[in-house]
């Protein structure tokens, strides 16, 4: 059997950040932890079309900060900030506590993985071919200037009776350097001939000491949004 060790997990406080941020204990661990899950959930359900890629969740005592990366960011805050505004207010009711929304724009969609990952699903179920999608991933990623990509493809391909895994990379992607950065992504296509499953895998370079390093530019004041 394989030995498989999550790309983001092991890179853990060397140069990436937990997405959820706050220390429980017992049952009131359970409980915030479900109640992680909830939030998440309406965010995404909310916003489905904004291009979600990260949602960072910080607790402090009575106050829940939630951060969203979204590559069209306006689809989140709406017109006049009324659509953040009703999502702040839905999640207050879900938890009983204060809650602020941040929202960062991913300015570059093309290089992370996770939006790489659900636009091949979406062409997936669009009925594209798989090498076409996979190819013109890579390609508009390289361009944008990521170092590496690799984009894995499993299942019923091509609508094939046995199912199947094809991948594709370009550049270098060096999965078992601890300081490489790289960002990792999965999707699932709900095709008429079954489940496809995606994972992608972005190299952006070396990171050295400081974790906060790992995006390639540091999100500026006019890029962020708080309720």
């Amino acid at each position: 059997m394989g030995r498989k060790v999550h790309p983001i997990g092991m890179r853990l406080k060397i140069n990436r950040d937990w997405d959820a941020r706050w220390y429980a204990e017992g049952p009131n661990y359970v409980e915030l932890l479900h109640e992680d899950f909830k939030l998440r959930e309406i965010v995404k359900k909310r916003t489905a079309q904004a291009g979600i890629s990260r949602i960072e969740i910080e607790r402090q005592s009575n106050v829940v900060s939630i951060n969203i990366h979204a590559s069209r960011p306006g689809l989140v805050i709406g017109k006049k900030g009324e659509g953040v505004k009703v999502l702040r207010q839905d999640l207050e009711k879900l938890t009983g506590k204060t809650v602020k929304v941040d929202v960062t724009e991913i300015e570059k969609a093309d290089i992370d993985a996770v939006l790489v990952a659900e636009s091949i699903a979406q062409q997936l179920e669009r009925r594209i071919g798989h090498s076409r999608a996979m190819k013109k991933a890579i390609q508009q990623a390289m361009r944008l200037g990521a170092e590496g990509i690799r984009i894995e493809v499993s299942g019923r391909l091509g609508g094939s009776d046995m199912s199947r895994r094809e991948w594709m990379s370009e550049g270098r992607v060096p999965r078992n350097t601890l300081r490489a950065a790289i960002e990792f992504g999965m999707a699932e296509a709900t095709t008429t001939f079954g489940q496809i499953g995606i994972k992608v895998w972005v190299y952006k370079g070396v990171v050295y000491g400081d974790m906060h390093r790992e995006a390639p530019r540091a999100a500026q004041p006019q890029d962020v949004y708080t309720s």
